[in-house]
């Protein structure tokens, strides 16, 4: 959900240990096995599941289901959180507000305000903390307190291949004229597989800017398609169907044949708009699990050359991808990141035709390309609103964008209400954060998706742990330390402990006898292809007297695996089954 931090009536910084027994006494390889996306429904690798020991588990739990069509949440004290930036009309932050000073509206209701806190990023950041060998986390030591979090991510998507150089340049421009001093940086490549980490977080400057100049360009998997084709794609829901018709009475037949020519690019340009738009809600999953666990609000700034889907209004759902739609918002609002779309094409000229047209042909095309530019820039100003962000477009100084959209993550405020659990109905819940004081601007995300979905982590309870296996960054929603902890010989194989230590995680429902529910998963990977996976449960009710340590330590889990000699990516994986919430490490492993 939102910036929702859900509750489920427990302190978040509750915790919870366990001494589990050894769940995977053996480790085989074994083949990839074929597997069903279940965000898409299209095929996707996936890996073999490993049977292993059982242990001792605690009494089962309905999960709740909501009828006809109705929302069932979980908790009665559902917090939403809403990051909000405040500035001055001159542009530069408002500081000093209070309470006081804000309201909230969810619906156009007013909510009470629970809280609200100034969050100024200190210049400058702690120095990394080397970690003892055979260590490994998912969050980094001295990213501990809200940071200026900014991520640049180039869209090779949905862009042409010429305004990426263009969108190249613009970011060095910018990398030249800002030092990004207490800024923490990271820069991605957006591509129809995946995402690509050019520079991870904490890069300075420098390094992004030479590892900027050594990114190859990428063709646009659109660019395939003739002109006229993409706009027919864009501008008909069924273009198969419309080529069967004869010519109308009064019709040019060249003008109808020429639009049949194009008819193949329309069809197959459409079905490669729908990958286009999976391609890129996958990135945002990826990238905003990748950043759930670091504090504070962050900047996500998409330059791209267009917007892939359509959006009609905040609740309209692209084609077939409504689950990755759902879960991709979620995602984005659980984790505070606002999207700042930068358009790569510059200066766009958007009249409708600057000649006389000469035929109706021409009429077509150039009432299609400017209804067409105007969608693709309602639908970058949507999407940063829905986000909290701000879109920039209509401008050759990309580099003043993106200093633009870095600087509202240094300072803001963090609102909180409580949800209004009354309203039962699915849909988008429009959200308005106004201030008492004349003259000032507010940045908030305009609402969120409140869905089956969104309010029960069970229904894409293996969709998740497949997404954040195959993920190529770290998911941080739980915080995960892995160690190896030593390796002897095992007859022809060795066997390797390690531990997992998961600090700060809430897993204990207190209003359910203190009951924990947990998935562990380990995967192993050989040159980035999954051999194998183990996978263990752990659920039951822990004592009243033991609940005293697991506040204190948190969660430790040891065991151990045997494996033949080779070297291993290795991938832990950790799920809190009760809020849905993920963490996963990576460790590479040589067993020699």
């Amino acid at each position: 959900m939102s910036s929702l931090r859900r509750s489920f009536g427990l302190d978040r910084h509750k915790t919870l240990w366990v001494a589990a027994a050894l769940f995977c006494s053996t480790m085989m390889s074994s083949g990839v096995v074929a597997q069903t996306d279940p965000f898409t429904g299209q095929p996707a690798a996936g890996a073999a599941g490993m049977r292993s020991p059982d242990l001792p588990s605690g009494e089962d739990v309905e999960q709740p289901r909501g009828e006809n069509g109705k929302l069932i949440f979980r908790s009665q004290t559902e917090v939403v959180e809403v990051p909000a930036v405040v500035t001055e009309k001159s542009g530069y932050a408002l500081h000093g507000l209070t309470k006081n000073d804000f309201r909230i509206f969810e619906d156009g209701k007013e909510r009470p305000v629970a809280s609200v806190q100034e969050v100024n990023v200190a210049s400058s950041h702690p120095p990394m903390t080397p970690r003892p060998v055979g260590q490994f986390s998912n969050i980094a030591e001295q990213i501990r307190e809200p940071q200026s979090v900014v991520v640049i991510a180039l869209d090779v998507i949905n862009t042409p291949f010429l305004d990426q150089a263009y969108a190249r340049r613009q970011v060095l421009e910018y990398l030249a004229r800002n030092t990004a001093v207490g800024k923490t940086l990271a820069l991605v490549v957006m591509g129809a597989n995946g995402v690509q980490v050019l520079c991870a977080l904490g890069t300075d400057p420098a390094t992004l800017a030479a590892a900027l100049r050594k990114a190859a360009g990428q063709i646009s998997p659109m660019e395939q398609y003739g002109s006229e084709g993409k706009l027919i794609a864009a501008s008909d829901p069924e273009p198969n169907e419309i080529w069967a018709v004869g010519t109308k009475p009064g019709e040019d037949p060249a003008a109808k044949m020429a639009r049949w020519i194009a008819a193949a690019d329309a069809v197959e340009g459409q079905r490669q708009q729908e990958r286009s738009t999976e391609a890129t809600l996958k990135a945002f999953l990826s990238l905003a699990w990748s950043l759930a666990g670091v504090p504070g609000r962050k900047s996500l700034i998409w330059i791209t050359g267009s917007f892939p889907f359509p959006l009609g209004s905040e609740s309209e759902l692209p084609g077939k991808s409504t689950q990755l739609y759902e879960k991709t918002m979620q995602a984005l609002n659980d984790a505070q990141v606002s999207i700042y779309p930068i358009d790569a094409r510059g200066l766009v000229n958007t009249e409708t035709f600057t000649a006389s047209p000469t035929s109706p042909q021409t009429v077509f095309e150039a009432v299609a390309s400017g209804n067409l530019n105007d969608s693709v820039l309602a639908s970058m100003r949507m999407f940063a609103d829905m986000t909290g962000g701000r879109a920039f477009y209509n401008t050759n100084d990309v580099a003043a964008a993106l200093a633009a959209a870095a600087d509202d993550s240094a300072s803001y405020y963090l609102l909180s209400y409580y949800l209004d659990t009354r309203n039962t109905q699915p849909g988008w819940r429009k959200l308005r954060v106004q201030v008492n004081r004349p003259d000032t601007v507010v940045r908030a995300r305009s609402g969120f998706l409140e869905t089956k979905l969104t309010s029960d982590p069970e229904l894409t309870h293996k969709a998740d742990i497949e997404f954040a296996l195959s993920s190529p960054f770290d998911t941080t929603s739980i915080p995960v330390t892995a160690q190896w902890l030593g390796m002897t010989q095992e007859g022809q194989r060795k066997k390797i402990a390690f531990s997992l230590n998961m600090p700060e995680g809430s897993f204990v429902d207190e209003t359910k006898n203190n009951l924990f529910d947990m998935d562990l998963v380990v995967q192993f990977s050989t040159n980035g292809v999954p051999s194998a996976v183990a996978r263990k449960t752990l659920k039951g009710l822990i004592p009243a007297d033991a609940l005293a340590k697991i506040k204190s330590e948190g969660m430790v889990y040891n065991n151990f695996i045997v494996m033949p000699l080779g070297n291993y990516e290795v991938r832990f994986l950790v799920r809190d089954n009760l809020s849905g919430r993920i963490g996963t490490v990576s460790a590479p492993l040589a067993v020699n």
